[in-house]
């Protein structure tokens, strides 16, 4: 399942890594796996504590964001998409792999088709769509 995660997000890394985006190709593919992880963990442990599983969730979603904001992140689309890595990652330690292919699809399209109708439509991109 570490690896599902590593595989789906290793292009939306790529894609960020690319150019003038200060994270990438080695960050993203790390927090999916490290978000796996914590959904994996506790999938075993707290099956069924509703609770603790909730707990953990928030810590991840919490992490993931504080990663985005401190990172030397460029632009809040990069830092979207590092906590949408970390999404995708949850959703596969907690075996969504279903969601977790939608996510990783719906961002890479995004990046790639966004970013060009952006550059027709408003021109030169701010730092906010970096």
């Amino acid at each position: 399942m570490v690896v599902l995660a590593f595989l789906l997000v290793l292009p939306i890394g790529w894609e960020r890594g690319r150019g003038r985006h200060s994270v990438g190709f080695r960050t993203f593919p790390v927090v999916a796996m490290a978000a796996c992880g914590f959904a994996m963990i506790i999938d075993a442990e707290a099956a069924n504590n509703v609770e603790a599983r909730a707990r953990v969730l928030q810590g991840v979603v919490t992490g993931i964001g504080f990663i985005g904001g401190g990172a030397n992140v460029r632009g809040l689309v990069t830092a979207a998409s590092i906590w949408n890595a970390g999404a995708i990652g949850t959703a596969i330690g907690f075996q969504r792999a279903n969601i977790a292919v939608v996510l990783a699809l719906i961002n890479i399209l995004s990046l790639l088709v966004l970013s060009r109708v952006s550059d027709r439509v408003v021109g030169d991109p701010g730092e906010d769509e970096s």
